[in-house]
């Protein structure tokens, strides 16, 4: 495979992968297993997404169990040829253990949109885990994250392009820290790009990396994901950009200031497009992609939200306006994650 860019259709040339958003999900139930449990005994949690209730659902106050469920084929087939016909031509997709992949629908979309897909492997934070993985040893995981590679994922012979989004919480669980040891196992076997999901503490990332040279990682072959509702201070965001890794701004076209998960006042994307201005500034432009991370129902098209394609309707058109050149769009979109998407020899 060297050289080749694994997607769920098979292996292509990198020059085939026209512009890419990094961080996705297609496929996928994100719904965390709390809220779960507490659906039989509140219905009301599940109620049909409407003109009027959509806006609030979708900020996050209320808690709604449906709003993460998307498991519809043919809606992801409609949502995604928009993304298409926007200017989208391919996309990486990190619905891993715990969140309900399902690399056959992954391969069935795929095909009836020409979207290229790449499908990432390993597991999602603790809380989303199968309670059995308290048993598995690093090199278990290592060895699934291998054969997801290698052989194929999930039951099937559909094989993952990359390693991730591989969960973290803050404060980092023992589980989550043989996850990752496995990943970096993986990694090093194959030289596969990993991608990370950060906790929400601005100084995990750094812990993060600390961790990877501890352990062998590939720092310019490796992405933190999130960085945009993570760390807040540039001396925190160009001491991370400092150390190779790449830096992944994938929560474009979330607009609102409140965060379930934690405290912190969200950023827009006009924040965001600063923030990645800095970097490129300092010099950082081959180590910025930029994504959505689209994972509930209220932001896609059909139920009015921004959809796949805010990015090339949107966001490259604000950035132009803000002065930056094709070349540093096709940096973020094209260049590196070509780069970290090619498996090396």
């Amino acid at each position: 495979m060297a050289g080749y860019v694994q997607t769920v259709l098979g292996p292509v040339a990198p020059d085939s992968l026209g512009p890419t958003l990094m961080h996705e999900h297609v496929l996928c139930d994100i719904t965390p297993r709390s809220l779960r449990e507490a659906i039989a005994a509140r219905p009301e949690l599940v109620q049909p997404i409407t003109l009027q209730s959509r806006y609030d659902i979708d900020y996050g106050r209320h808690p709604h169990a449906g709003k993460t469920v998307m498991l519809d084929r043919e809606l992801a087939v409609a949502e995604l040829a928009m993304f298409r016909a926007e200017g989208g031509a391919s996309m990486v997709e990190m619905t891993i253990g715990g969140l309900a992949p399902d690399p056959e629908g992954l391969v069935e979309v795929s095909r009836r949109t020409g979207v290229t897909l790449v499908m990432g492997c390993g597991q999602y934070v603790e809380d989303f885990q199968d309670p059995a993985n308290h048993a598995r040893s690093v090199e278990d995981f290592a060895a699934e994250m291998l054969g997801a590679l290698r052989q194929g994922a999930w039951g099937t012979d559909i094989r993952a392009g990359l390693i991730g989004e591989i969960g973290c919480s803050a404060p980092w669980t023992a589980l989550e820290r043989r996850v990752m040891a496995g990943a970096v196992l993986a990694q090093q076997e194959t030289g596969a790009a990993l991608t990370i999901h950060p906790g929400v503490h601005p100084d995990q990332p750094a812990e993060i990396i600390a961790f990877l040279r501890a352990h062998g990682g590939d720092i310019p072959r490796t992405i933190i994901d999130h960085v945009d509702r993570t760390i807040f201070d540039d001396d925190r965001l160009f001491a991370l950009a400092d150390t190779g890794c790449v830096l992944e701004f994938d929560l474009f076209g979330y607009e609102h200031a409140y965060w379930s998960f934690a405290p912190i006042n969200m950023p827009n994307d006009g924040t965001r497009i600063d923030m990645i201005r800095r970097l490129l500034d300092r010099g950082h432009g081959d180590q910025v992609v930029i994504s959505q991370d689209i994972c509930r129902l209220t932001r896609l098209r059909s139920h009015g939200g921004h959809g796949y394609g805010h990015i090339f309707r949107n966001i490259v058109p604000f950035m132009r306006e803000r002065g930056f050149s094709q070349a540093e769009l096709d940096a973020m979109l094209v260049h590196t994650p070509r780069r970290l998407l090619t498996l090396p020899g």
